[in-house]
């Protein structure tokens, strides 16, 4: 029961945390289409009708060359006081996936060093085992050897004692 709870929880927390990621991706997402779209070609093209519209309107007196000067050099200026923020989150962002990346192959190394002591721990199991085949082998083969001798020994005996019968019964026989 208390188990069971406990990994609801961790579910529950793992969604959340899933949600506000998701989140952040979205306006970050935004962000970075902004920052995307502003190092395009069509904000080139965008900017450049822009100021090129608004000298026009100076060159033939439509708007005061200072009311225009002032207007582009106050919207240029929220512009890029915009855009450096933009790009600075865009770099922060990319900064905490850095770290998150970082982290994971730091997570990823620990884990091949624990396999690896696991692997050097199973191949000493291994040298181990294979030695402890080697002794029952040889073991075995001593074992082989001494039941070849009993073997050999007892066959003699037996020739033995059947040749003392045999000297017996005629020992019997000549009495």
């Amino acid at each position: 029961m208390e188990i069971e709870r406990v990994v609801i929880m961790n579910q529950i927390q793992s969604t959340e945390k899933s949600v506000v990621s998701k989140e952040k991706r979205v306006t970050i997402t935004g962000i970075e289409k902004t920052t995307a779209w502003v190092g395009s070609i069509s904000s080139l093209v965008f900017h450049t009708i822009i100021f090129a519209s608004c000298a026009i309107f100076g060159i033939f007196g439509l708007v005061r060359w200072d009311t225009i000067l002032l207007v582009v050099t106050t919207i240029v200026s929220l512009e890029a006081i915009y855009l450096a923020i933009f790009i600075q989150m865009t770099v922060n962002e990319h900064s905490r996936e850095l770290d998150q990346v970082t982290e994971d192959v730091e997570d990823i190394q620990e884990d091949i060093e624990e396999i690896s002591e696991d692997v050097e721990g199973i191949q000493e199991d291994v040298e181990d085992i294979q030695e402890d085949v080697e002794e029952m082998s040889e073991e075995e083969k001593a074992e082989d050897e001494e039941k070849r001798r009993h073997a050999v020994t007892l066959d003699q005996l037996t020739r033995d004692v059947r040749r003392v019968l045999a000297d017996l019964e005629m020992l019997k026989r000549g009495k």
